[in-house]
């Protein structure tokens, strides 16, 4: 049995749907960033066990939220050590706009998970990208790097995407399947 962790930043609760979708799909816990950017010592432990961690934040002003920033500041402490190492990562984001420069924040993501000498894990998906293709499709934001979903920004939580939710879905699945093919 593989351990996979969802850590995650969410300012008005999309981006906390996204990782539940993550979540749902992986088998995994979710650890939630506090609206201070703080973890508690137990959800700290629960990353340091998780074979695989799933990072996750909403994109503001074309990264990271400070909160996952603080959150990242302080994983230096695992990384001094390389506590993290050969772990799987993987990434998600949310912003209001369709590029909302998303793509910034996985790559910020993906840097972290670098830096900790970790391995990425992609969407495995191709985009939905014909003339009939529709907004409720598979991975209609059209990501290979990992999961991106948009909600507009007078949209309610109830509100988002249910194609981007079963793309995060998806992707938390196949986070959980690689890590079960590593571990053999």
């Amino acid at each position: 049995m593989v351990k996979v962790a969802v850590v995650f930043h969410s300012g008005y609760g999309h981006t906390q749907k996204q990782a539940e979708a993550v979540a749902g799909g992986a088998g995994a816990d979710l650890i939630p960033i506090d609206a201070e950017g703080n973890l508690t010592e137990a959800q700290w432990a629960a990353l340091h066990a998780a074979d695989a961690i799933i990072m996750g934040s909403p994109t503001y002003m074309g990264n990271v939220s400070w909160q996952f920033k603080k959150f990242a500041d302080a994983s230096s402490k695992p990384w001094f050590s390389q506590q993290w190492k050969d772990k799987l990562f993987a990434g998600f984001t949310n912003s209001a706009t369709m590029n909302g420069d998303k793509l910034s924040t996985l790559h910020y993501l993906f840097t972290l998970a670098m830096q900790h000498s970790g391995l990425w894990v992609g969407t495995g998906m191709m985009p939905s990208n014909s003339k009939a293709a529709q907004r409720n499709d598979l991975n209609y934001v059209g990501s290979f790097s990992g999961a991106m979903m948009q909600t507009p920004s007078d949209a309610g939580v109830g509100e988002v995407v249910t194609g981007d939710l079963e793309t995060a879905r998806q992707f938390g699945a196949r986070v959980t399947k690689i890590a079960h093919q590593l571990r053999g």
